[in-house]
């Protein structure tokens, strides 16, 4: 079953063309890793599917519901979880995660309960009442986090989660993606990081200058590129292998100079 689907999604930022007719099915249950230089319409994409984004071409659902008419019932029973959130750090782990709770019409009981398990099991429950104006990315990342899986929603959309995140809850992290999608959850996931997206994905859309460039499994990917790993199927794909290294040469010219 589809739970999202995309129909030449397209969209501009002025006279940019950012996403050049997209077209995608989505099945439940799957780990989609959405991956691309920077500028290639990633995070555009994962906004239009949040309900954050409505001026666009084409057509997008999310659970059957229209992301322009029912932005607001998506966003009830998605979790979304920027790279750079308008984090209220003023705010304790614990104030915050009360003020998303409510958001998402959790009862206090509940939104107590869980937040102080979730805080522990992420190893911030000694600063769940520290005004988080002192925390590191990492430890604000993490808030993030929970605060986008609270609710137990049906779908999550990362972009980027793992910045700031050291090596322990990076693994943590990916543990939990699997455990989500065992549960019957589906991930759509932004990254850089290579080897995770190529680890824990399903399905994996490769875009870049917003077109799709490749879909399909690391295998698939794999088995029709012949270039071993997920990044130099990335850097092939976009161009971008040759370039590399000869920036990294013109780099070590400099340095000798």
């Amino acid at each position: 079953m589809s739970i999202i689907q995309i129909q030449d999604l397209k969209k501009y930022y002025g006279a940019n063309l950012v996403l050049k007719g997209i077209d995608l099915n989505i099945t439940a249950g799957q780990i989609v890793g959405y991956i691309g230089p920077n500028g290639a319409g990633k995070s555009t994409t994962i906004k239009i599917l949040s309900g954050i984004i409505s001026d666009f071409e084409g057509t997008a659902t999310v659970m059957g519901m229209d992301v322009r008419k029912d932005a607001l019932d998506i966003k009830q029973k998605i979790g979304y979880i920027p790279e750079q959130a308008a984090l209220y750090d003023v705010l304790t782990p614990m104030e915050y995660l009360r003020f998303v709770g409510k958001l998402y019409n959790l009862e206090d009981g509940i939104i107590n309960t869980k937040s102080n398990d979730l805080l522990r099991l992420m190893e911030l429950h000694d600063k769940a009442d520290i005004r988080m104006t002192t925390f590191s990315k990492g430890m604000k990342q993490k808030v993030l986090l929970i605060s986008g899986f609270i609710h137990n929603p049906e779908i999550i959309f990362l972009d980027e989660p793992l910045s700031g995140l050291d090596a322990n809850a990076v693994i943590l992290v990916k543990e939990i993606l699997g455990q989500l999608k065992k549960n019957g959850k589906t991930i759509f996931y932004s990254s850089h990081i290579m080897d995770v997206v190529e680890k824990i994905s399903d399905r994996i859309i490769l875009i870049d200058k917003g077109e799709v460039k490749a879909d399909g499994s690391f295998e698939e990917l794999k088995n029709n590129a012949h270039l071993g790993s997920l990044e130099n199927i990335f850097t092939s794909l976009t161009g971008g292998s040759e370039q590399h290294q000869s920036t990294a040469q013109d780099f070590i010219n400099v340095l000798k100079s």
